[in-house]
């Protein structure tokens, strides 16, 4: 199973879209698909249509406590889609793991039991702390959401550097994989210039596929679907259907 993070410690740049709606479009390529909702918001879990009211067990008890995390996952209506949900509890996590031993790769060891997925995406919290780098560690590569806005590349060096540092001491095979450019707006000059700037600095890493900004995207969570299931013939649909396959193609099959 290939695991790889969605990080970024700026808020409001589209982790959370990307990991629901590539899930989405991934399933229906009929690749198996794991979303592992690390964000004690819990945003991909709603978005996923999970009612986190009624969880028995979620990311917390995993990170945290003893739960398996087979436990913890549960199946969406989503073709191919499942979920390890979080719920607010998981915002406790990260003091009660202060002291623990090896509390950075509690997310690792619990994870390098699950079988039958073909790839795990981990919604990672937008900052820096114990749960990112928990994410980090169990994760391949790391998926960087970058939007189209001029504080793009504002925090994407200190994250960069925790990325080296857990290569360093944790996780020496992590590679940043690539950067996804989103809430582009065709009608700006500024998306435009952030992109060629963004492609200047870090070249083939940053992925062909562009996500634009799109009102049926923003819509889609709150009726609990991937946009995919809610306007498969939106704008934000199609660029989605379109990163899946550039994802199955680079890192999936990449002899095809």
């Amino acid at each position: 199973m290939l695991v790889m993070a969605v990080a970024n410690q700026k808020g409001g740049v589209g982790k959370t879209t990307c990991c629901v709606n590539l899930s989405a479009e991934l399933g229906r390529l009929g690749v198996r698909t794991l979303v592992v909702d690390a964000d004690p918001q819990g945003n991909s879990s709603s978005a996923l249509g999970v009612d986190r009211g009624s969880l028995c067990c979620s990311a917390y008890d995993v990170i945290a406590g003893e739960a398996a995390a087979r436990d913890a996952v549960t199946g969406t209506n989503w073709e191919n889609v499942f979920v390890l949900p979080a719920t607010l509890d998981l915002a406790g996590a990260e003091v009660e793991l202060a002291g623990a031993m090896s509390r950075e790769s509690r997310l690792r060891r619990k994870m390098a039991d699950l079988d039958g997925y073909d790839i795990a995406l981990i919604d990672c919290p937008p900052s820096l702390g114990l749960l990112t780098v928990n994410a980090l560690v169990a994760s391949d590569g790391i998926l960087v959401p970058v939007q189209c806005e001029y504080f793009a590349l504002e925090g994407l060096g200190q994250l960069l550097k925790t990325m080296d540092l857990v290569r360093s001491y944790l996780r020496e095979d992590l590679s940043l994989s690539g950067l996804v450019m989103t809430m582009f707006d065709s009608r700006t000059r500024l998306s435009k210039e952030v992109v060629e700037e963004v492609r200047r600095q870090f070249g083939e890493l940053v992925l062909d596929t562009v996500i634009p900004r799109n009102v049926k995207l923003s819509e889609a969570p709150s009726h609990g679907r991937p946009i995919a299931y809610y306007d498969p013939s939106s704008a934000g649909a199609e660029a989605f259907r379109e990163l899946a396959r550039e994802v199955q193609r680079k890192w999936l099959d990449p002899g095809r």
